[in-house]
């Protein structure tokens, strides 16, 4: 593994808000963490959805998500752990599991499930959805499965760890790059005592996920603990991450858009009319 010599932080970005993510259920009844929930989209544009699974409970995680539409966004699967099988209605079909990524553009609409491969043992991981800007909402939907070997990984000075899953740090390029919303997409590893200062583009709207144990960020000594999401002000040119004890957590910012969002479950445009388009296409089978 190669080491990395994170650019250099002149400013941190400080812990605007801190959001307790709140246990739900979606699919046919999948345990879920929610934390980037509808009032939060405008604030973290592009980003308008994160949901955070783990258990080792079959009960939890073995229905999955049968056959459901998405038009207007992008859907990233990030796994963990866990082995979930794809199939859309565009003949794409690919097995998800440790440590790989489902990067999937829904564009003018697809139909897809994500249903388990496994009966028992642990399933965790992340699903994060990401906005189109109007100019390509209605693009052919897409669909690519990045196992772990093809996602950057490096160590860190000090015993960190950082996989670029999406976006660029310095010289070096994610497994994935986007346009418009160029999204950075990073999951760190810091040991105890480990202090890490991580550029974000300037304008990018960003938050951290804590998945393991606890962090501080900027100067603020109030902790971001696991399943809670610190959302990162606007002001510096990256963050400066400390932990006083191994803390895993993903990092995630984006280019707002700044265009309406008009969403109606699993259909995010940028006006009713064209809500209500996706839904009469979804049900007359034009999807």
């Amino acid at each position: 593994m190669r080491t990395l010599n994170l650019p250099t932080v002149n400013r941190s970005r400080e812990i605007e808000r801190i959001v307790n993510g709140m246990p739900t259920s979606d699919g046919a009844g999948v345990k879920l963490t929610r934390v980037l929930t509808h009032d939060l989209q405008r604030r973290l544009d592009p980003f308008l959805m994160l949901d955070a699974f783990r258990s080792d409970n079959a009960d939890d995680y073995i229905a999955g998500f049968p056959d459901h539409p998405h038009r207007g966004f992008e859907t990233v699967t990030y796994m963990l752990a866990g082995r979930m099988r794809h199939r859309d209605n565009a003949g794409n079909e690919g097995l998800l599991q440790n440590g790989g990524v489902q990067w999937m553009t829904a564009g003018r609409g697809i139909v897809h499930s994500e249903l388990p491969e496994q009966e028992d043992g642990l399933m965790e991981g992340f699903q994060l959805w990401v906005n189109l800007p109007g100019k390509t909402k209605m693009t052919a939907p897409g669909y690519r499965d990045i196992p772990a070997a093809d996602i950057p990984e490096f160590a860190l000075a000090g015993g960190g760890a950082l996989k670029l899953i999406a976006g660029k740090l310095g010289s070096e390029e994610g497994a994935v790059t986007r346009p418009d919303t160029e999204p950075l997409y990073l999951d760190l590893t810091i040991p105890a005592g480990g202090v890490y200062a991580v550029a974000i583009p300037a304008g990018h709207n960003a938050f951290v996920y804590v998945y393991r144990g606890a962090l501080t960020a900027g100067d603020l000594a109030r902790p971001v603990r696991d399943k809670q999401m610190g959302v990162l002000n606007n002001e510096g040119d990256g963050v400066s991450l400390r932990a006083a004890e191994e803390t895993r957590l993903i990092l995630v910012a984006g280019k707002p858009l700044r265009e309406p969002i008009a969403q109606w479950g699993p259909f995010v445009m940028n006006s009713r009319e064209e809500i209500e388009q996706a839904v009469d296409d979804f049900h007359n089978g034009r999807f």
